[in-house]
């Protein structure tokens, strides 16, 4: 994921005394409360990181046997809440969008978007097209195209083509989103109408009133760094892995521990770099160009690939993912299918519920003055409308190649799933060109998504603060990158997928208890407004 928020005061959310033309900062990047109180929640977020990175340094089988542990009891006894409460909040955000309620805006009455439209759908797109649609674009319909979902077709078959569409689209479709613009709606509403400050924790004081500023709400707030934590360290992974393939097949890079620390260790610095120096036009840059690279690569491969197959089996598998949409939605493990699970849709949604935070913290940025109807209707329909087209074109045309072209696309990628990308660029004309270009897409998503989420874990970690500390951005970019390191080295991707599934299930739970709160404040406020409740 990538995105335009920075830490300069252009490119973050605004505060009441910034919205009333007073300064947050003293022209230097310094706020005038020393850059946020760094309170209990700083110092139990640091102090709890550092003894997992220990753990995970001085006892790596044990870290691994705990979390494997961890991983199959959370899946088996909660896996299901992850199915429920996001088909809820998705159920939830339709029913808001045509209530009464769809009128109202994120701010006060009088605000207008501050952003056209394309260029809020562009701002959108640019903050999350990251290094999941690389990692992923290929690697999950081929993955299924050989092994199909729950056993539902014959592998490498037609149906089996259709199907490994139809999950891609639901691991990546309106499920993500119905996430990301929850939380995006709750934290715009919070800011931009009530003047609150861009806590997690605060979201609750419609249910919990004061005591979101005692132990319950600090407990939030840390909770929301670590999902964020490991949501970010998880993304770090898979870049360095793809980066690592993707120079292993071009220029001979041994694709192996060392040299991924290194990736890692690079890119950390220079996006940790970057958000010490709140370099807003460099992260903007990098936000326009990994889109245009992305359109480019998009383009090019629709060109050559197999059109006329793409655009049919687009259709065909849209079409079974409407019919089968709400049997998706709460297929479960009662018989069977739980690895499965774990591997795909389980740590996919524990992935969206990580970054939810920090997509929300953007998406409110970006969407002052937007109805909350408008709002709901851009993030969700959008955005899944996009991916679904990028994992048509990219795996279907892998499908395409595999089952008619002879290829070894899902051999390769069962062998490593980070090969599956540039396994496909390999059948094509230029595949020097589009992998290299590729990798630069990585990098730049590497760079610009870790550096937004360093800044805004810094800031949940200062009270809120817009201008965190430079020494506590520089701490957070490098405990990100060390956590990533020490995770890869303690058991690559699958320890990265153990990991964010296990630590994001309390956090699923605050997010559900969040709706509930804004769906009680919206409530009120309208009944205050017309007398009228939702």
């Amino acid at each position: 994921m990538s995105s335009h928020l920075g830490t300069g005061a252009e490119t973050t959310l605004t505060t009441p005394s910034e919205s009333s033309g007073e300064s947050a900062t003293d022209g230097t990047g310094a706020d005038h409360d020393g850059g946020g109180r760094l309170g209990s929640v700083f110092w139990t977020s640091l102090g709890i990181s550092a003894i997992f990175v220990a753990w995970a340094v001085l006892f790596t089988d044990n870290l691994n046997k705990v979390t494997n542990t961890s991983l199959n009891w959370v899946t088996a006894t909660f896996g299901w809440s992850y199915l429920v409460i996001t088909l809820a909040i998705l159920i939830f955000l339709v029913f808001l969008a045509f209530s009464p309620a769809g009128n109202m805006r994120l701010g006060k009455d009088g605000d207008r978007p501050e952003f056209s439209t394309p260029t809020w759908f562009a701002m959108i797109l640019s903050a999350v097209m990251g290094i999941g649609l690389v990692s992923y674009g290929v690697a999950e319909p081929i993955s299924h195209l050989a092994t199909p979902p729950h056993g539902l077709a014959e592998p490498n078959t037609p149906a089996a083509a259709v199907r490994a569409l139809q999950y891609s689209y639901f691991d990546w479709g309106l499920q993500a989103w119905a996430i990301f613009a929850v939380f995006g709606l709750a934290i715009a509403y919070s800011t931009h109408r009530k003047g609150r400050r861009t806590l997690v924790s605060q979201l609750f004081e419609p249910l919990l009133g004061d005591r979101v500023n005692g132990p319950i709400g600090k407990t939030i707030d840390v909770l929301a760094v670590f999902a964020t934590l490991f949501g970010t360290t998880t993304s770090l992974g898979l870049g360095a892995l793809q980066v690592n393939n993707g120079l292993g097949r071009l220029w001979g890079m041994p694709v192996n521990n060392v040299s991924q620390v290194l990736i890692i260790a690079a890119v950390t610095s220079i996006f940790t770099l970057s958000a010490v120096t709140g370099v807003s036009k460099g992260i903007k840059f990098l936000s326009q160009g990994s889109t245009l690279l992305a359109i480019a690569l998009f383009v090019f491969m629709l060109i050559v690939g197999p059109a006329v197959f793409i655009a049919n089996l687009y259709i065909e598998s849209l079409g079974q993912w409407a019919t089968d949409f709400f049997r998706m939605s709460l297929q479960g493990t009662a018989f069977g299918g739980l690895e499965w699970m774990q591997w795909w849709t389980y740590f996919m949604m524990a992935w969206w519920v990580s970054w939810g935070a920090f997509v929300g913290v953007f998406l409110a940025r970006i969407s002052r003055g937007r109805t909350i109807r408008g709002f709901i209707t851009g993030v969700l329909v959008v955005p899944s409308v996009v991916f679904f087209t990028w994992f048509a074109v990219f795996g279907g045309t892998a499908i395409h190649v595999d089952m008619f072209e002879g290829g070894d696309i899902a051999k390769q990628t069962a062998a490593d799933i980070n090969s599956a990308f540039f396994a496909t660029l390999d059948h094509f004309p230029l595949a020097g060109v589009t992998s290299v270009i590729a990798i630069i897409l990585v990098v730049m998503f590497f760079v610009s998504g870790a550096d937004a989420n360093t800044y805004v874990l810094s800031m949940m970690t200062s009270d809120g603060s817009l201008t965190p500390r430079r020494w506590v951005l520089i701490l957070w970019g490098v405990l990100t990158g060390v956590t990533a390191v020490v995770l890869m080295l303690a058991g690559g991707l699958n320890a990265l997928q153990n990991t964010v599934i296990v630590t994001s299930l309390p956090f699923l739970l605050i997010i559900a208890g969040l709706t509930v709160s804004f769906w009680k404040e919206l409530s009120a406020d309208r009944k205050e407004k017309t007398g009228v409740t939702l």
